[in-house]
């Protein structure tokens, strides 16, 4: 599981029929830097199934590959590669 910040929504203009009631998020990956207040120093960013109802700007945790599919197994087949599994409130780091 990894940390991420949403950008924004992605708009699709066909559906997987599996997937009703969620949308996919653009989501910025945290580092250690950015997660401890830093500035960034990765660039990667992922599409990630959202059903939750995060918000540009949220901090979520997300899941990816196999695991990404388990909230949906075996009643459907959802062809995604990450999952958001929470919303994060607040973080605290200690050192």
């Amino acid at each position: 599981m990894r940390l991420g910040k949403v950008r924004g929504k992605l708009t699709l203009t066909h559906h997987w029929s599996t997937l009703h009631g969620g949308r996919f998020l653009i989501v910025d990956v945290q580092d250690r830097f950015a997660l401890a207040g830093g500035k960034r120093k990765t660039s990667e960013c992922v599409v990630v199934y959202d059903h939750l109802g995060a918000s540009e700007g949220d901090l979520i945790a997300f899941a990816e590959s196999r695991e990404a599919t388990n909230p949906f197994y075996p009643e459907k087949l959802v062809p995604i590669d990450a999952y958001n599994a929470a919303i994060i409130d607040t973080l605290n780091i200690g050192r």
